[in-house]
């Protein structure tokens, strides 16, 4: 038994707002949770064997958030939609195949079904009027229902690795939709298994590799600082070995993919080759160290954020800086398009800055090439994106008296604007906002 456990049916977290029964081997929910029903707003079960919750679960009528990762559930429970307050219920890596209409909470904002067997969502989905976040890669799906256009919050939606053979038609209709992931799907593998067997990006024996310290991990890898041997090619360089799994944002094949197909740019950052050779079969990417002192731009959503970017207390950046990055990600973004890829995840958090306005954007997790039918609309809802974070770039300028930096301002904002209006056919092109943001035609 967990101490957490323990401590529950000992009476000992009276009181208690979130509560984490991780790991502890559970086949069903202790009844003790119940004496936290006027407090308990975050419940997490993952890692456990619960395959049903009680039918009186609703009485937690204070939980705003539920995660049950790596249970054996093969149903969303339909107890979930009769919880008043919950928002965000995470069923990661279970073996859903049915979700009931009864089963959505009716103040649901953010939904992660990732890694599951679920092959049909259910109409009821359009009455989800508050939800912003939907997360089902992983899945069986082929379509999505004509009701989910009834959902005009929805900010950022994923349905990489699944079986759509073609874009749902129902995306175009959400005036919100900004971060959108589609790729290993079949609508996009032809390009996909052409970028990963046809590139011509070098090869690098891993043998030549001497892993240093791990700097950083996302949901597709990890990424570590190495040396690189091999006479003049010697140097320090960061390699990124990727998981295998199925993420949140999709397979890391697509990933790596979209990272090849990108080719070089100055606000991209450089790819020099793929790992060959690895002993355990892992694949990989070697990629440029970023020097010392850059530092990412934001860091990711919270809970309470759901779909928006937290910044650093009291950050700014002067007016030339703020142009300057805005720019450089305008055009990067720009070239991708132009070599049919969207990088599905255009948030500060994934762009490393160097303070003086020098940007680089990564993080291709959840970039998608676009089936040629569908780019234009896929290039649109990339564009409200870019508006999310041309907002915030502008909120976070240092104020100036000089004139011309106010002007810049005023420009920046009201090209913000363009981006983030609800008709995504009048949004401007990347061509179009890099132009305006001083970058040279293409």
């Amino acid at each position: 038994m967990s101490d957490q456990v323990a401590a529950l049916r000992e009476g000992r977290l009276a009181g208690a707002r979130r509560l984490d029964l991780v790991d502890c081997g559970l086949t069903q929910l202790p009844r003790e949770i119940f004496a936290l029903a006027d407090s308990l707003e975050v419940l997490d079960l993952s890692r456990n064997r619960l395959t049903a919750l009680p039918d009186d679960f609703d009485r937690l009528h204070r939980l705003k958030v539920l995660f049950c990762s790596d249970n054996p559930f093969t149903e969303l429970p339909p107890v979930l939609g009769r919880c008043p307050a919950l928002e965000m219920v995470g069923f990661k890596a279970n073996r859903i195949a049915s979700v009931p209409a009864r089963a959505l909470p009716p103040g649901l904002r953010w939904l992660i079904l990732t890694d599951n067997a679920v092959d049909a969502l259910p109409e009821s989905i359009g009455d989800c009027a508050r939800l912003q976040k939907l997360m089902l890669a992983g899945n069986r799906l082929q379509s999505l229902p004509a009701t989910i256009a009834r959902c005009g919050r929805l900010e950022l939606l994923r349905i990489s690795a699944n079986r759509f053979e073609r874009l749902p038609d129902v995306l175009a209709a959400l005036p919100r939709l900004a971060w959108l992931a589609i790729g290993g799907n079949p609508m996009n593998a032809a390009a996909e298994n052409a970028a990963l067997h046809e590139a011509t990006l070098p090869h690098v024996d891993w043998r030549t590799l001497t892993l240093r310290a791990l700097l950083g991990e996302g949901a597709s890898g990890f990424i570590h600082e190495a040396h690189r041997a091999g006479g003049a090619d010697a140097s320090t360089v960061a390699v990124k070995l990727f998981k295998g799994a199925v993420t949140s944002d999709g397979w890391p094949a697509s990933e790596m993919a979209a990272c090849i197909a990108a080719g070089p740019h100055p606000d991209l950052i450089p790819v020099l080759g793929r790992v060959e050779g690895h002993p355990d079969g892992v694949q990989g990417l070697v990629l440029a160290r970023i020097p010392a002192g850059w530092r990412n731009l934001a860091s990711p959503p919270s809970l309470a954020t759901c779909t928006r970017d937290i910044y650093a207390d009291g950050w700014r950046t002067p007016v030339a800086a703020a142009l300057a990055m805005a720019g450089g990600i305008a055009s990067a973004v720009r070239q991708l398009h132009a070599r049919g890829i969207v990088h599905g995840d255009l948030y500060a958090h994934n762009i490393l800055c160097d303070g003086s306005g020098g940007a680089l954007l990564g993080d291709f997790g959840a970039a998608s090439f676009c089936p040629a039918a569908d780019a234009l609309t896929l290039q649109r809802i990339e564009a409200r994106a870019f508006g999310c974070l041309l907002e915030e770039l502008v909120a976070h300028c240092l104020p100036s008296a000089d004139q011309a930096a106010r002007a810049t301002v005023n420009d920046m904002a009201q090209l913000a604007q363009r981006c983030l209006q609800a008709e995504a056919a009048l949004r401007p092109s990347f061509d179009e906002i890099a132009q305006t943001l001083g970058q040279p035609t293409q």
